[in-house]
């Protein structure tokens, strides 16, 4: 009868706590932003995808992204995550490395060689788009983005 007793109360523990998963497990996942990418001209190489929260530094100095992710290509399309994302205003850089070498290639006066893209699908004129021009406000929670992609 004990033995029943504690299976009992086992299962209304997780029946209670969410079947066992840290409640902070369940928030992290909910503050995501899911950036789905289309219009890679091929399924080579990879996609690379860098969160901003700076104007100083978008879209160039990726490495002064607060997250970087990395997806592969199927069918033209590409999908980056960013998890445990605190709220604030963002912007999103992405570009198909083709050749799976990890920077942006240009030609001998800056252009990108590799398809490039950024959030608000801001475009920039005579260089790279303007940190205001994709930035987004995020408060929380899961979220979607779309970005296409374009080859100069």
């Amino acid at each position: 009868m004990r033995t029943r007793l504690n299976c009992i109360g086992v299962l209304f523990g997780f029946l209670l706590f969410g079947f066992g998963v840290p409640r902070q497990s369940i928030e992290t996942q909910a503050n995501l932003i899911r950036v789905d990418i289309d219009e890679l001209r091929s399924d080579r190489g990879q996609v690379l995808c860098a969160l901003f929260s700076s104007a100083a530094d978008f879209p160039k100095k990726t490495d002064k992204a607060l997250v970087h992710a990395r997806s592969t290509i199927l069918g033209g399309h590409a999908t980056c995550e960013f998890q445990s994302v605190p709220s604030g205003t963002y912007a999103v850089s992405v570009f198909h490395d083709e050749n799976s070498n990890g920077k942006l290639d240009t030609n001998f006066m800056g252009i990108p060689r590799e398809g490039v893209g950024a959030s608000n699908n801001a475009k920039g004129h005579f260089g790279p788009p303007k940190f205001s021009a994709a930035a987004f406000q995020y408060s929380g929670g899961p979220m979607a983005l779309k970005i296409s992609i374009n080859y100069l």
